[in-house]
């Protein structure tokens, strides 16, 4: 079927790799730049935590459906095979959907810059 696209990653602040660009100045600025994590990005993370469940239930529970509807103790009558059919339909259907959602929310991360230059003023002595 198809793959989950790479999920976008939340600040870890325990994660030395999970830093801010380094903060240097210019040679004509007189500030160094600050950074705060980009709270669009931050949406994004908790987007992808939120849809993530819901997409695993909705597949459990035609997982669930579709393997009950192939057992012969389910139908006896040659009916049974389009009611497999559709379930198998909606299968795909919800594959292609979680495809588009998780794609769409994983492209938007790769677009959105993780951390953004603040300009907070640093105190200094003078």
């Amino acid at each position: 079927m198809y793959v989950d696209p790479p999920a976008p990653k939340a600040f870890n602040p325990y994660d030395p790799k999970d830093r801010p660009p380094s903060a240097t100045a210019g040679a004509l600025d007189d500030t160094t730049a600050t950074w705060r994590f980009n709270p669009d990005y931050d949406r994004l993370v908790e987007a992808w935590n939120t849809v993530m469940p819901q997409l695993e239930q909705l597949r459990t529970a035609l997982d669930k459906a579709y393997n009950r509807a192939r057992s012969p103790q389910t139908w006896d009558a040659p009916v049974g095979e389009r009611y497999v059919q559709e379930i198998r339909e909606w299968r795909t259907k919800l594959a292609v959907y979680r495809h588009a959602v998780l794609t769409a929310i994983s492209d938007r991360a790769a677009d959105t810059p993780r951390w953004l230059p603040t300009t907070a003023s640093i105190p200094r002595a003078n």
